[in-house]
């Protein structure tokens, strides 16, 4: 098996060497030589992925796990067949060279964190396979940089500018409507993982910062890594005004269970299930999937300062992003986890 890898990679090397390439200086201040003309590409992870299909679909050659039929739904139906390579990156990592190969991309794409260990990942997997391997920055307010430079790269200039501006649109819009609302007006948020809500996002984490960016008060302090288990106790410390949880059925539990039915966002029904499809709008993955959500969320804490409708909103992000038409039973689904249940009392 080394020696077939060893073979397989040689013969990558061989013939991207005959390819026309130019050297591009990805986010974390790596030298790749890209080639000229990129047709097929590699998601390395998820939050590549959806950039990827909101980017260039026609480009793009296989998805890091398969998405389930939920999730095919919500896709672009050109999108919705394309098989799982598994993950080069990130937690759960299951792809080898030997599947990546077997694709025959000429580009490899991930996007989140520049730190040195994923640079040297990136570096190890370039060099096993003899395919550039670009790292990204995934940080949330560099998605308009990233779609342009993306795009620029791979022949979808003026997709990536476009989607640019509408990022830049939207992270505008929201970043107005926090900046004109006084601190102390601000919400309370806790951010509730798990059947149970008993995880949560650290603040300024990667897993909360957009929640923050659309003006909530992370009720979890910043501390060491992005997650972190909590007790019942310590959430009827925090008492937040606002719940927002990863799992669609935890609103009913929380409002059920004496442990959280006394907190002010239970009683008032502000206890709202993240939408997933297709899709996590928080953190599943931390890609630009988050767009909508930090529009969601805004929308949520200072609704007087967003007249278009939510429903309108998700209609024409996922029109332009993802390529889809929503059918108004799919736009109820989407509404209905993110509303909530009404006040207890």
């Amino acid at each position: 098996m080394p020696l077939l890898r060893c073979l397989l990679a040689l013969a990558c090397l061989c013939a991207s060497g005959l390819a026309a390439a130019r050297p591009f200086t990805d986010a974390a201040g790596r030298r790749v030589e890209v080639p000229e003309r990129v047709t097929r590409v590699l998601a390395a992870g998820p939050p590549a992925a959806v950039l990827l299909a909101t980017l260039a679909p026609d480009k793009m050659i296989a998805w890091p796990r398969a998405p389930s039929p939920e999730e095919r739904a919500f896709l672009n139906p050109a999108l919705r067949d394309l098989p799982a390579s598994g993950r080069l990156t990130g937690r759960g990592g299951s792809a080898n060279v030997e599947a990546v190969l077997a694709l025959k991309p000429d580009l490899i794409v991930d996007v989140g964190s520049t730190a040195a260990t994923y640079a040297s990942l990136a570096d190890r997997v370039q060099a096993q396979t003899g395919i550039p391997y670009l790292l990204l920055d995934g940080r949330f307010k560099a998605t308009p940089e990233t779609y342009r430079s993306l795009g620029a790269l791979i022949g979808a200039a003026e997709e990536g500018e476009a989607l640019a501006a509408e990022a830049e649109t939207i992270l505008r819009n929201v970043a107005a409507a926090v900046e004109a609302v006084p601190e102390e007006k601000r919400p309370r948020v806790y951010y509730g993982r798990g059947p149970r809500g008993l995880e949560t996002g650290l603040a300024g984490s990667i897993n909360t910062e957009i929640i923050e960016a659309a003006g909530g008060r992370n009720v979890a302090g910043a501390g060491a890594g992005g997650l972190a288990a909590v007790s019942p106790e310590q959430v009827l410390v925090w008492n937040p005004d606002v719940i927002i949880a990863l799992d669609p059925d935890f609103p009913k539990l929380a409002a059920a269970d004496p442990l959280w039915n006394g907190l002010t966002a239970v009683r008032a029904g502000r206890v709202h299930a993240i939408p997933t499809l297709p899709f996590g709008w928080v953190d599943a993955p931390p890609g630009v999937n988050r767009l909508i959500g930090l529009r969601w969320l805004a929308g949520l804490f200072f609704p007087e300062q967003f007249p278009q409708t939510l429903g309108d909103a998700v209609r024409d992000f996922y029109r332009r992003f993802y390529r889809v038409e929503l059918t108004p039973e799919q736009l109820d689904q989407l509404l209905r986890d993110a509303a909530g249940p009404g006040p207890t009392r």
